[in-house]
């Protein structure tokens, strides 16, 4: 009832404050069903409400917690990958993209707290113009119509034309969202861009995505995605991305 608003939405901030204390005495794969799904959450309310300023700052704040609790909790990148995707969601899509991203962004040497904060908020926010255009995006792309393939190799940029009036979006986050479709030779979409072209966090988000598209749209068992990608996906992504990807699905499957 609106009456009891404000006491659920305390509850809810409780349990997501004890998610994130190591000393709650909570199991680690409850504190990361619990973050999971507040990432899931804030990732939805920024797509529902793109002018909504307070979304978008709270979503940003969640990303950079979510970097430190990856980083603090050595299992938790695979609790995290082990929520199943059963509806084929969006939003939960974002925090398995954000979560590959982050892994492979730590693997890479990647250590500015900035950096990874907008690396990970714009893995959340990537898929942002599929919330909104109706497509069915959960199947294979070799299952869409030729006019549905066209709108799919559209949703970066559309996706982008949709922010980038936005002052509050920051630039790195809306050129993740413009570019995570890209290759790295240059024969990704819509734009044909090269690795020097793009943002280096779309790179990275882009082999990211590529694995989590695999495993939640495509179909392919996850202990076949490694094998996948190194046959059908070298030259598209970097060689270094898709061999960590590999390493990270590989512990998080054992």
């Amino acid at each position: 009832l609106p009456e009891h608003e404000d006491k659920y939405r305390n509850y809810l901030t409780q349990n997501i404050e004890m998610a994130y204390d190591a000393k709650s005495g909570k199991s680690l794969e409850t504190r990361s069903e619990i973050i999971q799904g507040a990432q899931q959450s804030n990732t939805e309310q920024v797509m529902e409400n793109v002018d909504n300023v307070d979304a978008y700052n709270e979503a940003k704040e969640g990303a950079a917690k979510f970097v430190q609790f990856l980083s603090n909790e050595s299992s938790a990148v695979a609790h995290i990958l082990n929520v199943e995707n059963l509806d084929k969601n969006i939003a939960h899509h974002g925090v398995t993209v954000s979560t590959l991203a982050t892994a492979l962004a730590k693997r890479l040497g990647m250590v500015d707290p900035k950096q990874t904060q907008l690396l990970t908020l714009g893995a959340l926010l990537h898929d942002f113009e599929h919330f909104h255009a109706g497509l069915d995006i959960a199947r294979p792309l070799d299952k869409m119509t030729p006019d549905e393939l066209r709108v799919y190799k559209e949703h970066p940029v559309a996706g982008g034309r949709r922010v980038q009036t936005k002052q509050h979006f920051d630039q790195s986050v809306i050129s993740i969202i413009v570019q995570h479709e890209e290759y790295i030779d240059g024969r990704g979409w819509p734009q044909g861009l090269k690795e020097s072209q793009m943002d280096p966090l779309a790179v990275i988000v882009g082999s990211a995505n590529a694995v989590d598209r695999l495993i939640t749209f495509e179909g392919v068992p996850r202990k076949d995605v490694a094998k996948q990608l190194m046959m059908t996906a070298v030259g598209r992504h970097p060689l270094q991305h898709l061999q960590a990807l590999g390493e990270i699905l590989n512990q998080a499957t054992t």
